[in-house]
């Protein structure tokens, strides 16, 4: 499915559409129909839909799209007065949205559900270090009483709700995820910043609390990572590698056990702390952990 649906009080008409992304709109009179979602497949369409047709085939599709409850479908400028997008039930909008502006669109009809809650990324070379340090900041992030959402191609969930995703996620999937796990009361996200899991833009308009370098890519630079997967980058945006006193916390904590273990943790223990947690709060946790086991 790639679609996403409004959140909220959030509302978008037409009218409004055409002036923030500078669209033409046919018939001109159509100012103010209102969409509640948007999708660029058929099949993913509900009633009140932006059908986002951006190749000839899914221009083709427009009579199925209304069909499906379409409120009005966004063509590039090259199909204006093609036979196909004449006759049709369907008001048009004619222009074209790169995946920065479909990714601020999406965001904005979602209720911009990343703003909501703490965003954590964790990229890396390695597929298994990668999944070791996302459950390692799972727990963590648990421990300290966080309701906790992870995204990855290893297997998502919302809170203890098993999501099923398709992968990798583009720019319409990853906002419509981030909408259910806001709405579920997610306080943190984790996203598994590998290329199976998020496709190139996938995260436009996700605004990036702290990103994780897992410990084999010390190579891994922020403008390349942002580059290729289009997240907010500002100044309150943290990066964070595993640190002297990240791993003596987790020494304290009696769960060092080589790099299975110690080296998760002490990524984990950094984000949360670049996060703005306390020392304090995460050693009772660790320790509230080694009491558990």
């Amino acid at each position: 499915m790639s679609a996403v649906s409004e959140a909220g009080s959030q509302r978008l008409t037409l009218g409004g559409l055409a002036q923030r992304y500078g669209l033409d709109m046919e018939p001109g009179f159509i100012a103010n129909v209102t969409v509640t979602s948007i999708a660029d497949d058929v099949d993913s369409l509900s009633p009140g839909a932006l059908y986002i047709a951006r190749t000839p085939s899914a221009i083709a599709s427009l009579p199925h799209a209304a069909q499906a409850g379409a409120y009005a479908a966004l063509l590039p400028r090259s199909a204006r007065g093609r036979s196909e997008t004449e006759g049709g039930d369907l008001p048009l909008l004619f222009g074209t949205l790169d995946e920065r502006r479909l990714g601020d669109l999406a965001s904005a009809i979602a209720g911009n559900p990343s703003n909501s809650m703490a965003v954590f990324a964790i990229a890396g070379e390695d597929r298994h270090a990668i999944a070791a340090d996302v459950a390692a900041l799972s727990d963590l992030l648990h421990l300290l009483g966080n309701p906790v959402a992870v995204i990855s191609a290893d297997g998502s969930r919302s809170m203890e709700r098993a999501l099923d995703l398709s992968y990798p996620l583009g720019v319409l999937d990853m906002q419509r995820v981030l909408s259910v796990c806001a709405e579920d009361g997610v306080a943190a996200v984790i996203i598994a910043l590998d290329p199976r899991t998020v496709a190139e833009s996938g995260l436009e308009s996700v605004t990036m609390d702290v990103l994780g370098v897992e410990r084999a890519s010390g190579q891994t630079s922020i403008e390349g990572l942002r580059s290729q997967y289009g997240f907010v980058v500002d100044e309150d945006m943290r990066l964070a590698t595993p640190t002297s006193e990240a791993r003596q916390l987790s020494l304290e904590a009696a769960m060092s056990n080589g790099r299975g273990v110690g080296e998760p943790l002490a990524l984990a223990i950094s984000m949360v702390l670049d996060a703005g947690v306390r020392r304090n709060n995460v050693r009772s946790a660790l320790r509230v952990s080694r009491e558990l086991r």
